[in-house]
């Protein structure tokens, strides 16, 4: 990647790039989805499942993107990303945890297919192959109109 034309993950628009490497994922096939991933809420504080019949593979590519910025993030780190308010009627919202078990589930499918390793120091650390396979998918998204 010596050349200045070469696109990374911190290059290009998130939202577009997690859109394109779910997609990457999706076609991919290597993930397998759980059983449970059409009932599920993502937190406690929900109410209902997500809408998208795709959530979890978005969810996966932001998670990998995620890891590609900041290494060291956890499953406790993730319940606290992607965690939200929660409403308790009269009495005042605070702040809740999302579900570990699904951030659980990510992390290790996205180990088995190389993207992520465990850091010794602890969290997840971004392989060289995640990393590269990253950065094709940035380039495709900053390539495209």
């Amino acid at each position: 990647m010596a050349d200045s034309t070469a696109r990374t993950v911190k290059d290009v628009n998130p939202h577009e790039f997690v859109k394109a490497y779910s997609a990457h994922l999706k076609r991919s096939g290597k993930m397998e989805l759980p059983e449970w991933v059409d009932i599920v809420k993502t937190a406690r504080f929900k109410e209902l499942p997500p809408y998208d019949p795709d959530w979890y593979y978005t969810r996966a590519a932001s998670m990998a993107r995620k890891i590609y910025l900041r290494q060291g993030i956890g499953v406790g780190g993730f319940q606290k990303i992607y965690g939200g308010r929660q409403r308790n009627g009269a009495r005042p919202p605070h702040f809740c945890k999302s579900s570990g078990a699904i951030s659980r589930n990510i992390l290790q499918q996205l180990k088995n297919m190389g993207i992520i390793d465990v850091d010794p120091k602890g969290g997840r650390l971004i392989t060289s192959q995640g990393r590269r396979d990253l950065d094709q998918v940035a380039g495709r998204v900053a390539v495209a109109p």
